[in-house]
C-alpha cells in the first residue's frame, strides 16, 4: 500500500467507525438524520452541492449531493441507504471494531461501508481533477430496510436524468458484484366464511381456514426453484376458538420472480385465484403482490461491468457478476431502463446479523476500481 492509500484507508476507517458507531433503524430518524448530516458535510467540503430533505408521510430523511450537471444530465447516479436493520442501542452494544482483518458492527457492510465507498470515489475524482468533466449524482436514502416506501418516489425522480446507477450495496465475497436481483412483494389471501359452534352447529359454518388451505397446494405448486419463480407461505392466521368455525383466515405469501415475464405470470395465477372456490358460502380476497420490479440487466450493463471488471484485473482481483434473490433500491432504476450495477461497496457477508463484516482489504480495491471505471466509462482511456 502507498503512502497515500494507506492515508485514505486510515481516514476511511475513521470515518467507518464514527457511522457504524451512529444507530440508524429505518425507523429511528434522528440517528438516520444525524448519519445523513455527517456526510452532507463531507459531500460538501467536496464542492458539491448537497441537501437533507424528508420525505413521505414518515418523513424519511433523504440525502441528495450532485457536482454540476451537463446540461441538466448526470454520467453516474450514486445510490445507497443510511438505515440499517438494527435496534437503536445496538451500536452501543457492539461498537465499531476491527479483528483479523474485518470490520465488525451494526451496518458495517450494509451499508455504511458502502457509503463511504461512494463518499471516497468522489473525493478521488476530485483529487484527481476531474469533477468537472464527470457528473455525479448523489442518492442515500433512510427506509430501504423496510422496502424504501417514502424514498421510492424520489429514487426514481432523482434517477432520471441519470445515464447510470451504482449501487452501494455490499460488494459479494471475492468482488463478485450483482447484475441480476429478483423482483418480489407480499401477496394477502383472505378468506371469508361463516362462524357457528363447532360442535353443536357445525352445519351452518363455513370454514374459511379450510377455504384458504386448500389453496395452499397450487400456491407452493407455482414454486420454480430451478427457475426464478418462488411462492412461500410463510404466516397463516384464523380463529380464536377451537370449539368456533372461523368465519375467517388470512395467509402470507412471499412472492420472487426474476424478470418481468415471471411477474406477470405470478399476478395472473393471484388475480384468478378466488375464481376457484372449494368451501360453499366462502370467498377469496387478494390484495398485494409483487410491488418491486425485478432488476434485469442488458447489453449495456454486461458492457459496463467490463469495464469495472477489467479495472479490477489491473489491481490483481478476478470479478464476477452474480445473481441474488434479495431485493434493493437497483430494482427501481433498473426497471425503468437505467444501466444498474449493485454490489458496489466493500466486500462483505452476514448482513443483518450480529457477525456481519466487510473486508478492510477490499477498501482500497473498491474505491480504486469504481473511480477508474467513472474515468474510462466517460472520458476514455
Amino acid at each position: 500500500m502507498t503512502e497515500q492509500e494507506q492515508n485514505t484507508y486510515d481516514h476511511f476507517l475513521a470515518e467507518l467507525e464514527t457511522l457504524v458507531n451512529t444507530d440508524s433503524a429505518t425507523e429511528n430518524k434522528d440517528g438516520v438524520a444525524d448519519v445523513a448530516e455527517i456526510l452532507k458535510k463531507r459531500l460538501e467540503d467536496l464542492g458539491l452541492e448537497a441537501k437533507i430533505t424528508f420525505e413521505g408521510k414518515d418523513r424519511t430523511p433523504c440525502l441528495k449531493a450532485c457536482t454540476a450537471s451537463k446540461n441538466g444530465r448526470f454520467d453516474f447516479m450514486f445510490l445507497g441507504h443510511m438505515d440499517t436493520v438494527f435496534p437503536t442501542g445496538e451500536a452501543a452494544k457492539r461498537p465499531f471494531s476491527t479483528k483479523d482483518g474485518h470490520g465488525l458492527g451494526p451496518g458495517v457492510s450494509d451499508m455504511k461501508g458502502g457509503l463511504l465507498v461512494a463518499l471516497y470515489v468522489v473525493e478521488q475524482l476530485k483529487e484527481r481533477g476531474l469533477l468537472d468533466k464527470i457528473a455525479i449524482c448523489i442518492a442515500f436514502n433512510g427506509d430501504e430496510e423496510i422496502g424504501s416506501p417514502d424514498s421510492r418516489p424520489w429514487i426514481e425522480k432523482t434517477s432520471e436524468n441519470c445515464d447510470r446507477v451504482f449501487v452501494f450495496e455490499p460488494c459479494r465475497l471475492e468482488f463478485r458484484h450483482v447484475l441480476h436481483r429478483k423482483g418480489g412483494g407480499r401477496v394477502k389471501i383472505t378468506a371469508k366464511g361463516i362462524s357457528s359452534h363447532a360442535g353443536a352447529d357445525p352445519e351452518k359454518g363455513a370454514n374459511a381456514l379450510v377455504e384458504l388451505a386448500s389453496h395452499i397446494p397450487s400456491i407452493h405448486a407455482l414454486n420454480d426453484l430451478d427457475g426464478d419463480i418462488t411462492a412461500q407461505c410463510t404466516v397463516i392466521r384464523s380463529g380464536e376458538k377451537t370449539n368456533i368455525i372461523p368465519d375467517e383466515a388470512v395467509l402470507d405469501v412471499d412472492v420472487r420472480v426474476g424478470t418481468k415475464e415471471e411477474m406477470k405470470i405470478v399476478e395472473n395465477f393471484f388475480n384468478e385465484l378466488p375464481n376457484k372456490n372449494y368451501v360453499e358460502n366462502t370467498s377469496i380476497e387478494i390484495t398485494g403482490g409483487v410491488d418491486r420490479p425485478p432488476m434485469e440487466y442488458t447489453d449495456k450493463t454486461v458492457e459496463l461491468w467490463n469495464v469495472l471488471a477489467e479495472e479490477g484485473r489491473k489491481l490483481g482481483l478476478d470479478p464476477a457478476y452474480i445473481s441474488t434473490g434479495g431485493c434493493s433500491d437497483g430494482n427501481w432504476t433498473a426497471a425503468r431502463g437505467i444501466t444498474t450495477i449493485d454490489g458496489m461497496g466493500t466486500v462483505g457477508a452476514n448482513s443483518h446479523r450480529e457477525d456481519e463484516y466487510t473486508e478492510l482489504k477490499s477498501i482500497i480495491p473498491a474505491i480504486t476500481m469504481i473511480t477508474n471505471t467513472c474515468i474510462k466509462t466517460v472520458l476514455g482511456d
